[in-house]
């Protein structure tokens, strides 16, 4: 279908054509490159932390963050309900035990309210979600932690150039991490990066990322790592993508804006929020969440709007809901009852960088057209 819209297209308007000729004419394809350490100290800098680790995903960094930091058999950390299985993974694949606690319903991020009920002795950290363009109410979760001596691992996905409280996301966590999907502000294709202000933490991270060979032994191991390394290629269209971050933040919040001046108004959907005390909304992506009195739910939506050529996503599937995480004895009995509720009703529309004005206008037509 010609006319199709897809949910998201890239922007590779920038130097990535010139930096990948650099990769290709130099020979330097490999992790080995220069544009790796490049990008590492360029995105570090960016978000003001002093160490950068690139990774060949964000469901990587998230792992490697919580290996690095020490969490392991027993250990319990707390975690949104609603939010992508990775986070989940990352912390069962460490042999950790995820604990988690529901959304608010107006920003879709976790409910800080709710963790300090949730902490025991086992607890070891806290994972703070940024969701959908706006942050984590990071300051009172920031106390909670200081208070019970907990590690804050930061996951800032969906959220590269986002601030809060004019802090850049990524800065607050012990360590924090960033993917680089085509989706993302910033694109490797696929790709992703740990942040750390800590020496130790950002050395621990580096060797898991290669194997773990002892310094001056190589191909000799204490410890079991993987082969998370990002290639020059890679870490080439970081740099250019890196440059133009601020134009795509704006693009973005310009999509958002024309959106919201679209669909305000509309009767039937949630949308999101523009702003909350502590942060301008980067609308990542543009969501939407059926109003109870719409007589079918997000599926059918959804189905209606690929009928009229417009691509979306549904919202994430709550973790106390995963029948994997469930089949493990997980979250037995557990309700959350707003995250089961947004995944049901809630989907989001066309909002890539690559859209236009014509198919902004055309999606917001045709979802006022299934409402009606």
């Amino acid at each position: 279908m010609n006319d199709f819209i897809p949910v998201n297209q890239p922007l590779l308007d920038g130097n990535e054509k010139k930096y990948l000729q650099e990769c290709i004419d130099s020979g330097w394809i490999s992790s080995e490159g220069p544009f790796v350490k490049k990008f590492e100290e360029s995105f570090a800098s960016r978000a003001g932390r002093r160490h950068g680790i690139a990774v060949t995903n964000g469901t990587a960094a998230l792992e490697a963050a919580v290996r690095a930091l020490d969490i392991g058999n027993g250990d319990e950390v707390i975690m949104p309900s609603f939010t992508i299985i990775s986070c989940a993974a990352a912390i069962v694949r460490n042999g950790a035990v995820p604990v988690v606690v529901d959304c608010l319903p107006d920003t879709w991020n976790m409910d800080v309210s709710k963790i300090e009920s949730k902490i025991t002795r086992k607890t070891k950290a806290i994972m703070a979600v940024h969701i959908y363009g706006l942050p984590v109410d990071m300051d009172p979760l920031l106390e909670i932690a200081r208070k019970h001596g907990l590690k804050v691992i930061e996951d800032a996905a969906e959220a590269i150039g986002l601030t809060y409280k004019g802090r850049q996301c990524g800065s607050m966590g012990d360590v924090s991490v960033f993917s680089f999907y085509p989706n993302k502000h910033v694109t490797t294709g696929e790709g992703g990066m740990i942040l750390t202000d800590s020496t130790e933490i950002a050395e621990k991270s580096r060797s898991l990322r290669d194997l773990c060979f002892i310094p001056g032994q190589r191909f000799v191991h204490k410890e079991l790592g993987w082969n998370l390394r990002m290639t020059n290629m890679q870490a080439a269209l970081g740099v250019a993508q890196l440059e133009r971050l601020d134009v795509h933040i704006g693009k973005k919040r310009e999509i958002g804006r024309k959106y919201d001046g679209l669909l305000r108004n509309v009767s039937g959907i949630q949308i999101p929020l523009s702003s909350t005390d502590y942060a301008e909304n980067i609308y990542w992506v543009f969501g939407v969440v059926l109003a109870d009195n719409i007589p079918f739910d997000a599926k059918k939506a959804m189905d209606m709007l690929a009928e009229a050529g417009i691509g979306t996503r549904p919202y994430f599937w709550p973790m106390h809901e995963q029948p994997v995480l469930r089949e493990k004895g997980l979250f037995k009995n557990e309700k959350h009852p707003v995250s089961e509720n947004i995944a049901r009703r809630g989907f989001y529309v066309p909002s890539g960088l690559a859209i236009s004005d014509g198919q902004i206008q055309k999606v917001a037509d045709s979802l006022v057209k299934i409402l009606s």
